[in-house]
């Protein structure tokens, strides 16, 4: 972890999971803290990994942002887009994207990612959906657009190619963040900026989202909640340049960090 100085600390536990978050690890950490008790790391040459291990998980919001819904050519929808992808699509922020095989058309998206603190089920307010919030993260929500418009109508099998999942670096704890309706998104591709988006945009916020989500099904400590993307996508460009091998995306959220990865072939 960071501590309010930048210095990264090891915080005296395997890793960051549900059972972690479960069981007041944030809370015995920030104790440790603050009592002197995490030894600080020598971070060079080291590989830095998503900040949730091995996700129940990962639901994902579409069109949730009216400028990217008019860019992909949907009308803005009356209740949350929901899919799912892959828990196995995670990996670090730095890490290497692979463009699938056979795939011509994968994307990127910046969203802002939830990260689930207690279980839930039929929450009843907006209020009951912000507690249950263990912090929040940068996901690149990467896509095949091919594979999720023209392979059959499932939009997983466009989100849940191997790689199509960087988290982090960081999980800033939720009173960190404070207002999460109020964090600018911004994403780019070789350089040359494509998404420039914010939070406060989006057409379901980030309570409503945990809200409705637990009235279909129980989130789970560790989960994943992907919110959706601003525009600037590949999709809904005219020349619609779609990654290849050998570019390289960056990625920023107001207070979370920043993204950087190489894009391989599979």
């Amino acid at each position: 972890m960071l501590d309010s100085a930048g210095d990264l600390r090891d915080i005296g536990e395997p890793e960051i999971d549900g059972a972690f978050l479960a069981s007041g690890g944030v809370a015995r950490v920030r104790d440790a803290l603050e009592r002197g008790a995490l030894p600080l790391i020598d971070a060079e040459g080291l590989r830095i990994g998503a900040p949730i291990a091995r996700p129940g998980k990962i639901v994902c919001i579409g069109l949730n942002y009216s400028d990217h819904a008019a860019e992909s050519g949907q009308a803005a929808p009356d209740e949350p887009v929901v899919f799912m992808k892959a828990a196995n699509t995670m990996i670090g922020p730095n890490d290497e994207v692979l463009v699938p095989r056979g795939s011509v058309k994968t994307d990127w998206e910046v969203e802002l990612a939830i990260v689930i603190g207690q279980e839930a089920r039929y929450l009843g307010s907006r209020e009951e959906a912000l507690a249950v919030i263990a912090g929040y993260a940068i996901s690149n929500d990467v896509s095949e657009r091919a594979f999720q418009f023209e392979r059959g109508g499932q939009w997983d099998k466009g989100k849940s190619c191997e790689t199509f999942n960087p988290l982090g670096p960081w999980l800033v704890t939720a009173d960190e963040v404070g207002d999460p309706q109020d964090l600018p998104l911004r994403l780019w591709v070789n350089g040359e900026q494509r998404q420039d988006g914010n939070t406060k945009n989006m057409i379901f916020d980030v309570a409503e989202i945990v809200r409705y989500l637990s009235q279909f099904m129980v989130l789970e400590p560790g989960d994943v909640i992907n919110t959706g993307t601003p525009a600037g996508v590949a999709l809904g460009m005219p020349e619609q340049p779609y990654l290849r091998a050998g570019d390289v995306m960056e990625l920023e959220i107001g207070g979370l960090g920043r993204q950087r990865q190489t894009v391989g072939q599979a």
